[in-house]
């Protein structure tokens, strides 16, 4: 068998135009975004579960946030650097091939959880297989798609995330009511290793930089140049602390709207997984596609626009969202979350592609890596766990309310900061010459 990493008959050599794979390239996409998906699915899986977990374990709000968020970051994050190292010097495709398929072994560890420390350390294990696939896939997208396209192409890659989130809710509370939350675990599982397979076997690795603009530096260089260079570059380092910032909200919306729903309506288990997935789904499907081509045409105009984009939306998203948690119908409440929900995640395309622009590609998955040690690092382990805090420490007085109070607080904070920092990076765009590198290329 070929070297996993380093094969070059898996890598395509022609650095022409994407037509030369016809519809091959959508199909590499579409077996990401599946890997997205399932990313998603095994991570948020727990969220529609907390409530039997709490019951059994007898779990606190904090303890709870700090299971869907440090114990999955605290790996998540520290494997992410070695892995995105490797996936700027190797074949990407075998990095996200082994990646899915680790992670779905630890999600099913987790269903034979005995307590806190158990869970905790398949959840960590969850976070070591999924820091993997991240880099590897956004850079993999890269070089399949021009600039003019990547944005777009990326929207379609956020179903993933959209697709897992309902996934990871309906068929997790399903089968949670049909068997118990420890054999959904297990069940959730199985799909990652068969895709693990068509990864590994289907797909072929394109050549690196093949789109990027002339003089682009294609060879990796040492750790040092690379993280320095990574830190001096004002676009990319605001881009990455305005996503992790106002990806706390998405966490928020992710991990706690089940909690939020069962606390405050009379509903079971089984209606939250369906009816909350549902309400994912319509806003979170078109979302991310209308922000992708919202943001390929609005950048013929101003390439600034893959920074003001995500800012204006990060904050407009918390309008409908304070309707839906201050709503007492049921109905009222889905169909606000779904408005909030899909102006959210247009955000995403216009950040992703913008990381790549940003970048050399001999940085692309280190990039990735970095920016996504800050999203976990702010926007989900310090984010969910805040939120638990927060929801402990007005419970006395607010009761079932006070998660919802919450995350509301923590919505409202990360979409005014994260405007102010997506507002300072358009700015950097013009001063640090990414303007002009854009133009020429």
């Amino acid at each position: 068998m070929p070297d996993p990493t380093t094969d070059p008959a898996t890598v395509i050599k022609d650095a022409s135009s994407p037509s030369r794979e016809g519809g091959y390239r959508w199909y590499v996409l579409g077996l990401l975004t599946l890997t997205s998906l399932f990313s998603v699915a095994d991570r948020l899986v727990f969220s529609i579960l907390l409530e039997d977990i709490k019951a059994e374990f007898d779990f606190t709000d904090f303890e709870l946030g700090l299971l869907g968020g440090l114990a999955f970051t605290a790996t998540y994050v520290l494997i992410g650097f070695p892995a995105a190292r490797l996936a700027d010097r190797s074949i990407r495709k075998n990095i996200i091939a082994s990646a899915i398929t680790f992670w779905s072994l630890m999600t099913a560890l987790c269903g034979a959880a005995v307590g806190f420390v158990t869970l905790f350390l398949a959840r960590t294990g969850v976070g070591v297989g999924e820091g993997c696939s991240g880099p590897a896939s956004q850079s993999l997208m890269a070089d399949y798609f021009r600039r003019d396209e990547l944005a777009r192409a990326m929207g379609f890659l956020t179903w993933g995330a959209t697709l897992g989130t309902v996934t990871g809710l309906m068929a997790g509370g399903l089968l949670a009511e049909a068997y118990g939350w420890r054999m959904a675990f297990v069940l959730m599982a199985l799909p990652g290793v068969v895709l693990g397979a068509f990864l590994y076997f289907t797909v072929r690795e394109p050549q690196r930089g093949r789109f990027a603009p002339a003089g682009s530096r294609i060879e990796q260089t040492s750790l040092k140049e690379t993280v320095s260079s990574l830190l001096r570059n004002r676009v990319f380092m605001g881009l990455s602390v305005g996503w992790a910032v106002q990806i706390m909200i998405g966490y928020a919306l992710a991990f706690w709207m089940a909690a939020v729903m069962l606390r405050n309506f009379d509903v079971s288990t089984a209606d939250v997984a369906v009816y909350l997935g549902l309400a994912f789904l319509i806003g979170g499907i078109p979302g991310p596609v209308l922000g992708g081509f919202l943001t390929d045409w609005l950048t013929r105009y101003d390439e600034r626009w893959r920074a003001w984009l995500p800012g204006v939306v990060s904050l407009l998203c918390v309008a409908p969202l304070t309707l839906s948690l201050y709503s007492s119908g049921f109905w009222q409440f889905l169909g606000f979350f779904a408005v909030a929900y899909g102006i959210y995640v247009a955000s995403q395309a216009p950040i992703m592609s913008g990381v790549q622009n940003a970048v050399e590609p001999s940085q692309r998955g280190f990039a990735v890596a970095i920016a996504l040690f800050f999203n976990n690092l702010v926007g989900q382990a310090l984010g969910l766990a805040v939120i638990g805090w927060v929801s402990d420490w007005l419970a006395p007085t607010q009761g079932g309310f006070a998660l919802s109070i919450a995350v509301l607080g923590v919505c409202l904070a990360s979409g005014v900061i994260a405007l102010g920092l997506f507002v300072w990076t358009a700015a950097q765009m013009r001063g640090s010459g990414y303007l002009d590198k854009m133009a020429a290329g």
